[in-house]
């Protein structure tokens, strides 16, 4: 009992005192670690009381964003991804001890009933509906995204395995949810999704294999709603002759399972690495958060990860940034795209603001950097009643009083993952959707050794 109560005594100050787990100096490495997790613990409680406060009592939809400036602004709005999200951070806040789990299932329960009665295409669901009752927003489109439908899916998968009671309900909402009519079998790619109002689908197709998509084509192939070549199907870089790309990659031709890929690589102060789209942290490690790259894909995705993060950490040290971490994030007068410009195929020309989503999306890659960068958010006024917020201006210091679901939901899960064991992850890849395609993280080898 003695050792208990010194237990939660050392909690309480830790947490109250905001003690950096660094800087007791005369730490074993042992109680070093114990801190750094104690304040992760106490971060994430923070964090989940966006979605205690900021989801309707009654539908269990989470709102999108709040805005804190002045009088509280909540946007009283979702989305497939919102969802997915919320789902994965209740699982994550039930495994941290911040509710229980029977309150865990209650909610997700709540929110289940509300998804079943949604409007939707083929099982897909819209971009936009408001929280207070289900309603689509049909004044922004009728849109049917494909990379937020992937997110929903991969959120229900997860919590048909951690609570399986509630599985014979998320398996059919999952099951219901038809890829087939979003893959182009022409091509071998996804579409980034279809206006159910024009009866048209998008213009472009998923071809960027480095970015947050490949969470809806892995769920696709899980379900056998489109082919496991499709994986080789989505572009590591571009073709070296396609001059539009920031530069020209280098790399060689592999085949697996039939499919010629070119595994092409870009190249940034002498490291090698698979650009995303843009350049930005979410697009490269937000699928992480659910498939086991760290684990199983330790040549490809898992190492890619890593080099992601460590040339962020460079980059911003580059342009004279005292904290690091570019990602889309929401602004005082709205939202825009900010990333490591050179990561990108092509690169989003933003890059002065830093969200901490995406300090805890590299938590596993650059331990840390990640606490030292939490630490200086913190002493920037970031991180409020609700966690961090969610931007900041590093050049002038500027701090966006809002919180967004969706950042909210990744650091949640960043957490989860690395206090325990990728939680998360083994949720998901314990159903077979999750399980079917490994192998395919497995065999991959990128050329940038």
């Amino acid at each position: 009992m003695k050792k208990l109560l010194s237990v939660i005594v050392t909690t309480v100050l830790l947490t109250s005192l905001c003690i950096p787990w660094g800087s007791q100096t005369e730490a074993s490495p042992e109680g070093t670690e114990v801190a750094r997790d104690q304040e992760l613990n106490a971060i994430a409680k923070q964090t989940y009381r966006y979605f205690e406060d900021f989801t309707d009592k009654s539908t269990g939809l989470p709102f999108d964003a709040v805005r804190v400036e002045g009088e509280v602004d909540t946007k009283e709005y979702t989305s497939p991804t919102n969802i997915g999200m919320y789902y994965m951070s209740t699982i994550a806040a039930d495994e941290l001890g911040i509710i229980s789990e029977e309150e865990a299932v209650a909610k997700i329960e709540k929110s289940l009933q509300t998804l079943k009665t949604l409007e939707k295409w083929n099982g897909l669901y819209y971009n936009w509906y408001f929280t207070e009752d289900g309603s689509l927003m049909k004044d922004w489109g009728q849109f049917i995204s494909t990379v937020d439908n992937g997110w929903l899916s991969a959120g229900l998968v997860a919590v048909g395995q951690a609570y399986p009671e509630l599985n014979d309900q998320t398996s059919k909402l999952v099951e219901e949810m038809d890829y087939t009519q979003l893959y182009d079998p022409e091509v071998g790619q996804m579409w980034g999704g279809y206006d159910v109002a024009k009866g048209e689908m998008t213009a472009h197709h998923y071809g960027t294999f480095y970015t947050e998509p490949r969470v809806a084509s892995y769920v696709a192939i899980g379900k056998g709603d489109a082919p496991k070549t499709h994986w080789w199907k989505m572009e590591r870089t571009p073709p070296a002759e396609y001059d539009w790309q920031s530069q020209t990659p280098e790399g060689h031709t592999e085949t697996y399972d039939g499919v010629e890929v070119f595994e092409g690589h870009y190249t940034y102060n002498g490291e090698k690495y698979v650009p995303s789209w843009g350049g930005s942290m979410f697009e490269g490690l937000m699928p992480s958060l659910v498939l086991k790259e760290k684990e199983l894909g330790k040549n490809a995705l898992g190492l890619n990860n890593k080099r992601h993060v460590e040339l962020q950490i460079e980059y911003a040290k580059e342009q004279g940034y005292d904290v690091w971490g570019m990602s889309p994030a929401a602004t005082p007068d709205g939202y825009s795209e900010f990333a490591a410009t050179p990561l990108g195929v092509m690169g989003y020309e933003k890059d002065h603001v830093v969200t901490p989503h995406a300090t805890f999306l590299g938590l596993e890659y650059a331990t840390d950097e990640a606490m030292k960068n939490i630490h200086k958010l913190k002493d920037m006024d970031a991180y409020s009643k609700y966690g961090f917020l969610d931007s900041v201006n590093a050049e002038t210091g500027e701090v966006t009083q809002a919180y967004l679901a969706l950042d909210q939901g990744m650091i949640m899960v960043s957490i989860a993952n690395f206090l325990k064991d990728g939680v998360v992850r083994d949720y998901f890849h314990s159903d077979e959707i999750g399980k079917k395609p490994e192998e395919l993280l497995i065999k991959e080898e990128f050329s940038i050794k």
